[in-house]
């Protein structure tokens, strides 16, 4: 009876099983196969197998070096910053005071707003004639009078950071707001009475149990930090030195494809972006001894 209903279950996922080996998996190993050959989309050009040739050229060009260092800071930083702000935020929010709905709510805008829509409002705040931030940086004395804040090489790389951290901060405070909530406060209320002070307790209470809520919260922002195209195409596409794998497989993969025989080496650069993710996620997960099951 029992081996007759496994079967029933089996045929009744399998059209959702094709579906998602159709849509995820198939072109995933399209690219990984495409990463081999040395081929373009121009007519005329011969597709010829070149085997891990397209991975050797990767550490001698250049530019894919600089972009790789670009999304290595970009993503060390900027999910540092949100963590950190993240947890406070979360600790803050957490507490009981008038308007908390509200406030609550309020946080939420930011990452409400959709990523596109934010950088193109970001980009007018940045404009180096009449734009808010540019006179507030300014008046802080962080910059010159009249210093184009996305033209100039360091300043640029900073102001999406500053944009991306002000985005994604509310998803890492709700994230780990979440994990806070569900601490006793038993806990608390014993540690209160055998002494322990307010800092004592987040050490040895609170951080070690949202730990785990951290860990998620981090690996969906690094997954999501590393391949971070939207923000940096259209607040500098890239120029000034804050070209990132993303923005640079795009140009190989769309801009070059109809001048030579680029596609191959694109899709090696989409293979390189893959690894480099799983790499990363399974540091944390390893680190963090995370229980994913």
């Amino acid at each position: 009876m029992e081996k007759r209903s496994g079967w029933t279950a089996f045929w009744m996922i399998l059209p959702t099983i094709l579906v998602i080996s159709i849509i995820a998996f198939f072109p995933l190993f399209k690219t990984f196969y495409d990463s081999f050959y040395s081929f373009g989309l121009r007519p005329g050009i011969e597709r010829k197998f070149v085997g891990l040739q397209n991975y050797f050229r990767l550490f001698q060009d250049t530019r894919f070096i600089m972009a790789l260092k670009n999304t290595i800071f970009f993503t060390v930083v900027s999910v540092a910053l949100e963590t950190i702000l993240g947890v406070l935020i979360a600790i803050v929010v957490h507490q009981r005071f008038a308007l908390r709905g509200i406030v609550r709510a309020a946080m939420l805008v930011p990452w409400a707003i959709p990523t596109a829509i934010s950088s193109q409002m970001w980009r007018w705040m940045f404009h180096d004639q009449f734009g808010i931030m540019s006179r507030l940086w300014e008046k802080l004395g962080i910059i010159d009078p009249g210093t184009p804040i996305l033209g100039t090489p360091g300043l640029a790389m900073w102001a999406i950071i500053f944009v991306d951290v002000w985005k994604t901060t509310p998803f890492m405070a709700l994230l780990i707001l979440a994990g806070l909530q569900v601490i006793p406060e038993d806990i608390y209320e014993a540690a209160r009475i055998d002494g322990a002070g307010t800092i004592q307790r987040f050490f040895r209470i609170t951080l070690p149990l949202i730990t785990p809520t951290i860990g998620v919260a981090l690996i969906f922002r690094t997954l999501d930090a590393l391949r971070v195209f939207d923000v940096v195409y259209i607040m500098t596409r890239g120029a000034v030195n804050t070209e990132t794998l993303a923005v640079y497989n795009r140009h190989v993969l769309m801009d070059r494809a109809f001048t030579g025989a680029w596609f191959g080496y694109g899709s090696a650069i989409s293979v390189f972006i893959f690894v480099l993710i799983s790499i990363f996620a399974i540091l944390y997960i390893k680190s963090l001894k995370l229980r994913l099951d």
